[in-house]
This record gives structure tokens, C-alpha cells and sequence, in this order.
């Protein structure tokens, strides 16, 4: 066994599938969602992602989206690694898994970019703002998937899913996240019409770079992703100038230490030049993106003291859930 992995079972599944024989398996650190494994067969490197043990909420940890999507983007503009196989048979590896071909490039977990020359943060961020607008440019009926979710009345569709989470969980005192959805019961973005693939984790460290020029090559854990509003998508991407070091890695305080790093305005605006059409980025997409952040460190929580948490440091993460409240409360004054 490989950190709850039945490598014999795998390598049995693989040679089912001509994809050679299983020379290597090892777990990533670092995710807090679906467990992931590097993985050596038949001379190619792979990325193995599957759903957690245990007992999860209704419709998370959905790796079979996360394979459609891949699967639909391939051929696409919008940089993934190419899906290899999917399967359902939980007898397997006890939960549904998927395969896809592993990317060769760079991921960066820290958003202050610390090793970086400033022109190459810039390039970096840039380039993270432009795959997002090509992401957004994709229209769903002509790859497959008009039918990944209702592309309407998605701000009041998000926030009922993620209220309603926050409610079913069991044990949290957390004022600022109850004061906070109370606001942004009154302050939900309007429903104007756009829609389009959304990621719903579209960050930094969500992203492979190319291993040696500040460029865009993968887009990876789409596990939330659906159909909705593109400014979910970008309100979300722009946390880490609204949180501390210490709040999930953000870069809010550090000054010069992150110089080359554009401001959230130019990010934004590079945004909207690469982007079909956009209306205005507002505080309440922002702030919605935070309450629903802090919702997913309570679920987070929760999965850690159930002991089914990928991360073994993922009670760490606990308190983030009141920060992230408190930043989204500034955006929504009282």
C-alpha cells in the first residue's frame, strides 16, 4: 500500500488499460481536497487524482467533472493536461479515480513569487490573467458541455449551495462568516446575462508554468468547476490582494518585497483586454469569493477531524475561515 493506495490493484488496472507496467507511484503533499499521486507506467509519467475515503458532502470531491472538463478543454487554447482514463469501479482504489498525462513545468505555492525577478512576477501574473480570459472565452455548447450547469442565476445558486454547507456544519462558532453571509444576502452580484466555463479554483497554486518562461502551460484541480458568471472566477483570483502572508499565502502588506508584482487594477484591466466581454469586477464578487473560500475551510476542517482530509496539516487550516469572513466583511461595510 502507498499512502492508502492498493498498488497492486492499480497496476492490474493500468495493464487493463495497455498503459504498460506500474513502475513508480507516490503521493503529492500539499492539496486539501482530492488526494493526487505522481505516477511512472510503460516509460510515460502520469498524474493520478481520486476521490476521498469516507464521508464527504453531497457533490464534492467530483473527479468525474474534473475528467469531462479536462477532456472537453484539451483541444482548446485553455492549457490542461490530457486526460488518460477514467474509472468508476470503486472496487479499485475504493473510490472513483482518474489518469492524466503530467505536465512538465513549474508550480508556484508561494503567490509573493520570493525566487522571482520582478519583470517575471509581472509576466507571471499576466499571463495567469490572460489563461483565465481565454478559459472565459470558451463557449460550452461548441466543446461538449452546454450542459455542465445552469448558466444562469449562478450568484444565488453559489451562495445557497455554500450557505447551506456552512449551516450543515457541525461544532463552528464563527461570527464573522454568520455576519458576512447575512450581508451578502442583500448584496449578491446582479444576474446579467454572462456565463461561462468557470473554474471555482483559479489561483496561483493552481497553475503549472512552463519550466523556464513566466507562461501559463497547465490549468489543474477543476473540481469546481461548472457553468456560471466569469467575475466568480475573477473575484476569486484576486484574494491574495486582499489577505495576508498568513492567511493562505496572500500578499497583502508585503510592499516591496513583492515589487513586480501589478496591482490588482492592472491585473484586472489585463483581465478585461483579453477578455470577450466583462462587466465591471465589484467588492461583492470579491466578497462572495471570500465567504465561499471560508466555507471550504470549514468543510476542510471538518474533513481533518473525520480523518479524511489529503493534507495531514489541514486542521492547521481552521482559523482561516473567520479571516477569510473578516476580509470579506470589509468589502461589504455594515
Amino acid at each position: 500500500m502507498t499512502a492508502a493506495i492498493d498498488t497492486s490493484a492499480f497496476a492490474d488496472w493500468l495493464r487493463s488499460r495497455d498503459l504498460g507496467k506500474l513502475e513508480m507511484i507516490e503521493a503529492v503533499a500539499g492539496g486539501q481536497s482530492n488526494p493526487t499521486f505522481f505516477v511512472s507506467a510503460g516509460g510515460k509519467a502520469y498524474v493520478l487524482r481520486k476521490k476521498p475515503g469516507g464521508s464527504i458532502l453531497k457533490g464534492a470531491h467530483a473527479v468525474d467533472r474534473e475528467y469531462r472538463v479536462l477532456a472537453a478543454l484539451v483541444e482548446t487554447d485553455v492549457p490542461v493536461p490530457r486526460p488518460v482514463a477514467f474509472c468508476d469501479d470503486t472496487a479499485i482504489l475504493g473510490t472513483e479515480f482518474y489518469l492524466m498525462e503530467r505536465i512538465d513545468g513549474r508550480v508556484f505555492h508561494d503567490a509573493a513569487l520570493p525566487e522571482m525577478a520582478p519583470d517575471e512576477r509581472e509576466a507571471i501574473y499576466l499571463s495567469m490573467a490572460e489563461t483565465l480570459a481565454r478559459l472565459h472565452g470558451v463557449r460550452p455548447d461548441e466543446v461538449g458541455l452546454g450542459d455542465y450547469g445552469r448558466p444562469t442565476g449562478y450568484f444565488e445558486r453559489q451562495y445557497s449551495r455554500w450557505l447551506s454547507q456552512w449551516h450543515a456544519a457541525q461544532d463552528f462558532d464563527i461570527p464573522a462568516l454568520d455576519r458576512l453571509a447575512e450581508r451578502l444576502k442583500d448584496h449578491l452580484p446582479k444576474d446579467d446575462g454572462q456565463a461561462a466555463i468557470v473554474h471555482g479554483d483559479y489561483r496561483i497554486g493552481n497553475l503549472i508554468y512552463h519550466p523556464l518562461e513566466p507562461k501559463v502551460v497547465g490549468v489543474l484541480d477543476w473540481e469546481l468547476s461548472t457553468l456560471g458568471h466569469p467575475l466568480a472566477d475573477l473575484g476569486f483570483c484576486c484574494m491574495p490582494w486582499r489577505t495576508m502572508p498568513e492567511e493562505y499565502g496572500g500578499i497583502r502588506g508585503l510592499g516591496a518585497e513583492v515589487d513586480g508584482i501589478p496591482s490588482q487594477e492592472r491585473f484586472v484591466a489585463h483581465y478585461m483586454q483579453h477578455a470577450i466581454s466583462a462587466a465591471p469586477l465589484e467588492p461583492a464578487h470579491e466578497a462572495f469569493a471570500l465567504f465561499r473560500f471560508a466555507v471550504i475551510f470549514v468543510g476542510i476542517a471538518e474533513r481533518a477531524r473525520q480523518g479524511n482530509a489529503a493534507d495531514p496539516e489541514a486542521r492547521k487550516l481552521t482559523p482561516l475561515a473567520a479571516r477569510f469572513a473578516a476580509r470579506g466583511l470589509e468589502l461589504i461595510p455594515g
